[in-house]
């Protein structure tokens, strides 16, 4: 795993490289790879993201998107990457890592989607292995937190391959599709890669 320094504008951003990904903030020029991809995705990925506004799928709509990431990993407060192909030029789904908390915590949440052509082909355990990799070694972390609706198996099995240790069930946790669903909650600790826990 490399970590690759882009220009942002202003900013200097981080580039992840894992063994068959690369995680990269997205840019602006990246308008037409994520929203092909999502409007091919709809569909599969109704079931586990929030309503969609009207405007999702719009340039203007990525914009503030692609602005609102900038702001929030210049503040610590969020970091959020595209997945892509080792080259950087095709785009397979996002990953995020928000709600970073300093202090006497030291944590994030985890979040992830993938487009429906690259579902089941090992990209996104590349990724989150990858992210996890980044969070602890260059983030500093003490734990990442995700949480699945108990019907994923997918995103279930991404976590558990990677080390995430289920820790319990969160009652109507998110609003999904409109309806406010159960999620189990998962979460992978420094510690636990140290002890060879996740990384399988």
């Amino acid at each position: 795993m490399a970590f690759l320094k882009v220009g942002l504008g202003n900013d200097i951003q981080i580039a992840v490289r894992g063994g068959r990904v690369l995680l990269r903030p997205y840019l602006t020029s990246d308008y037409m790879l994520w929203a092909q991809l999502r409007a091919r995705s709809r569909e599969h990925l109704r079931p586990w993201e929030p309503v969609w506004p009207h405007d999702d799928l719009t340039r203007t709509s990525f914009r503030r998107r692609v602005r609102h990431y900038q702001r929030e990993a210049r503040d610590d407060a969020g970091y959020a990457f595209g997945v892509f192909n080792e080259h950087g030029r095709e785009l397979y789904g996002g990953l995020t890592l928000t709600n970073v908390r300093r202090g006497v915590t030291q944590a994030a949440s985890l979040g992830y989607w993938l487009g429906l052509p690259f579902v089941g082909r090992g990209f996104m355990t590349d990724a989150v292995r990858t992210a996890v990799h980044y969070a602890f070694d260059e983030l500093r972390l003490h734990r990442i937190e995700a949480a699945s609706m108990p019907s994923n198996t997918g995103s279930i099995n991404v976590l558990q391959r990677v080390g995430f240790v289920r820790e319990g069930l969160a009652r109507r946790y998110l609003k999904i599709n409109g309806v406010w669903q159960d999620h189990v909650l998962f979460a992978l600790l420094a510690e636990d890669i140290a002890r060879g826990t996740g990384d399988e």
